[in-house]
């Protein structure tokens, strides 16, 4: 098969496609005929040598994907050889096969395109464990999400909204403010020109954020008593002050969590939450992923200068 390879750690033009050795199914393990990738952040990280894979993963990028099962390992439960599917992965998915295990398996949502499933897995997996299962988010309470016009930012707001909760979003420019405010945000502010935390003092019940240290005071003060801020980046650096005294009076917890290292058992759970949960609100039209462009996928550097130069909305997805 032909796979997008990292030939060195660098810029894009570092991405390769070329041939490489076809993947077999392990027990446990399905191989997917691969009809769509997506990229994601922690792809450029990989791709300038700053997160490698875990141990035992592809060290193929591609954290995502949608396709037809084409092989089934031993051990496999519920799945059949032909059957449409999307995947949350390790890594593999910029390839036109990867192996993957069948916990982490999900049906493509009815109504759903197959290439554009492939923009579900990451955002929908990440905002159901972080917001829903850690930060525990319930009807009527207030959600702040910082980079509301990015991929999982456009579908945290959407789930938040179809569960009952108010949003409250940052974004780097007019547009993309409106654009959330399009999504069913509630209320938005243009980072590079106010405080988000003058403006959300006190407001936010659950905050889901991908900047770290750098907001780590302004986040504090936009909890509201009881507040839950949940950190899934470090966009803004990895070392921040926290103060105590201020998140203990409004009884606050700091919860700090990622997907991609998480044993195949726990995101086995994520994923049949999302399918349970998540999957009939995007059959029912309530949730739709927001797809900003599609790149072939041996044009893989192309959309990492897309993601880098930051004027998406939504995912950029790679296609066969």
């Amino acid at each position: 098969m032909r796979a997008i390879v990292i030939s060195e750690p660098g810029g894009p033009g570092v991405l390769v496609w070329q041939e490489v050795p076809d993947p077999r199914p392990a027990r446990g393990e399905v191989v997917i005929d691969v009809a769509a990738s997506a990229v994601n952040r922690a792809d450029l990280l990989q791709r300038q040598g700053f997160y490698p894979p875990p141990p035992g993963a592809s060290e193929i990028p591609g954290l995502e994907c949608s396709g037809v099962i084409s092989e089934i390992g031993e051990n496999v439960e519920g799945l059949r050889v032909g059957d449409q599917v999307c995947a949350l992965l390790a890594g593999g998915g910029y390839a036109e096969k990867v192996a993957v295990p069948w916990q982490q398996v999900m049906p493509v949502p009815d109504g759903v395109p197959l290439a554009e499933a492939a923009a579900l897995p990451e955002v929908a997996c990440t905002v159901w464990s972080m917001v829903f299962m850690a930060a525990r988010l319930r009807k009527g309470e207030t959600l702040l999400v910082h980079g509301g016009a990015s991929g999982i930012g456009t579908m945290a707001i959407q789930l938040a909204k179809a569960f009952g909760s108010s949003v409250l979003v940052t974004a780097g420019s007019a547009e993309k403010v409106q654009r959330c405010l399009d999504l069913g945000a509630d209320e938005g502010v243009n980072y590079r020109e106010e405080d988000f935390a003058e403006r959300f003092r006190g407001r936010a019940d659950v905050i889901l954020d991908i900047i770290g240290a750098k907001y780590l005071a302004g986040n504090l003060d936009a909890l509201a008593i009881g507040g839950r801020l949940t950190v899934i980046g470090m966009q803004g650096g990895t070392r921040g002050e926290l103060d105590l005294g201020t998140l203990m009076a409004k009884r606050g917890t700091v919860h700090g969590a990622g997907l991609r290292t998480r044993p195949v058992d726990d995101k086995g759970v994520i994923c049949r939450g999302v399918t349970e949960n998540v999957w009939p609100l995007v059959a029912a039209g309530a949730v739709r992923p927001v797809v900003h462009a599609t790149v072939p996928m041996e044009d893989a550097a192309q959309a990492h200068r897309l993601l880098e130069q930051g004027e998406h909305i939504g995912k950029i997805l790679l296609t066969r």
